[in-house]
């Protein structure tokens, strides 16, 4: 019995505009900062003619490369609501696969800017196996106090106790495929945010994921039990902002491009991973060829990482020790920098910069749950 299941960043998949640039550079994109606009008024109409323009481009790869994991259950990071989904599916999924995804669901978790996790899921697997939804919870209203997790290190930050742990939610959905019964995790752990304390956006903002990482965790050991957890069929799904490696990319086009994999001293993810609690199963493919990411600010700060993850229960990841998952880099825009042998057949009207499918590339898994 084979489950296909994906998960996805889709990036900023909205419903709404976003006027906040006219006030606030930082939010202000790059075409509209070319003009001189005169009011508020005409700003809200250029941004409004702006995202509409590029929406289409933007969607129509985004559905390219969610088709392309030929996924039973797709999990997804950035959409605004269900009315957004809905109409993405609708307007565009549909046209290219039919009517696949019939069963969605999102929760309004805690982001301020709205942007939540969400799960669709076909009505049986591609082998006609029935995927019958039971139950979905949200975590979305535990703080640190509630789970014992407040640190040193998140009061030195200013995160007081009674905060909420979850920048977005941590969203548990119990599935029953063909009558086996898998739980899924869907997760969007803290951005990087802006250097502080003398520490990087990556470290900086460490804290916090490291409490998001050790509340999953405790929510998955709750849930079992410290001697069921290992035995259970459950995964987590989603992007992380984090990463145990990087390919750090130096050179230029015209003297050729080099590749040096590095890993870090720190990451979140282990918090996960540590003991054997979870396996990442991206890390099955050669250090060069895990990223779901390309970073660059300019020439003197690039590379490649991985920011989304695909992690299996012990007793999932034994079951299916031979599967390899797959990275979907279609979709992916022309500036990004491929090691030697990966470069892939873009989609059409993908651009330098945009349109693209996302900045994240999708990474799907086939799992056999008897």
């Amino acid at each position: 019995m084979s489950l296909r299941i994906a998960t996805f960043n889709v990036e900023n998949l909205m419903n709404r505009f976003d006027f906040s640039g006219f006030r606030n550079q930082l939010h202000q994109d790059r075409a509209l900062a070319m003009f001189e606009i005169k009011s508020e008024a005409e700003y809200q109409e250029l941004e409004r003619a702006r995202t509409i323009a590029h929406t289409d481009d933007t969607r129509q790869l985004t559905a390219l490369a969610i088709a392309a994991t030929r996924a039973d259950i797709l999990c997804l990071q950035e959409v605004d609501n269900q009315a957004a989904l809905n109409a993405f599916e609708y307007g565009y999924l549909h046209k290219m696969i039919g009517s696949g995804y019939r069963e969605k669901y999102s929760s309004a978790g805690n982001d301020v800017r709205g942007i939540d996790v969400a799960i669709m899921m076909r009505r049986e697997t591609a082998h006609g196996e029935p995927i019958e939804f039971q139950r979905m919870s949200t975590h979305a209203h535990v703080t640190f106090d509630d789970l014992a997790l407040h640190t040193p290190e998140l009061a030195e930050l200013g995160v007081g106790p009674n905060e909420r742990i979850f920048r977005r939610d941590c969203l548990e959905i119990d599935v029953l495929v063909g009558g086996k019964p898998l739980t899924i995790y869907i997760l969007h752990l803290k951005a990087m945010s802006s250097p502080r304390n003398g520490l990087d956006a990556r470290l900086g903002s460490m804290p916090i994921r490291n409490a998001e990482a050790a509340a999953v965790r405790k929510i998955i050991l709750d849930r079992f039990g410290p001697d069921g957890a290992p035995r259970k069929r459950w995964v987590i799904c989603g992007d992380l902002n984090d990463y145990r490696e990087r390919v750090i990319i130096e050179g230029d086009s015209h003297s050729g491009y080099r590749f040096q994999p590095i890993k870090e001293a720190q990451s979140s993810v282990n918090v996960l991973t540590g003991g054997g609690f979870c396996e990442n199963v991206v890390e099955r493919r050669p250090v060069l060829d895990r990223w779901t990411l390309y970073h660059t600010r300019g020439p003197e700060e690039r590379h490649l990482c991985q920011l989304d993850y695909i992690l299996l229960s012990p007793a999932l990841a034994k079951r299916n020790a031979t599967a390899m998952p797959d990275i979907i880099r279609n979709g992916q825009p022309w500036r990004t920098i491929f090691p030697p042998g990966q470069e892939v057949e873009r989609y059409p009207r993908t651009g330098w910069d945009r349109p693209k499918a996302s900045d994240h590339c999708p990474v799907a898994i086939s799992l056999d749950l008897v």
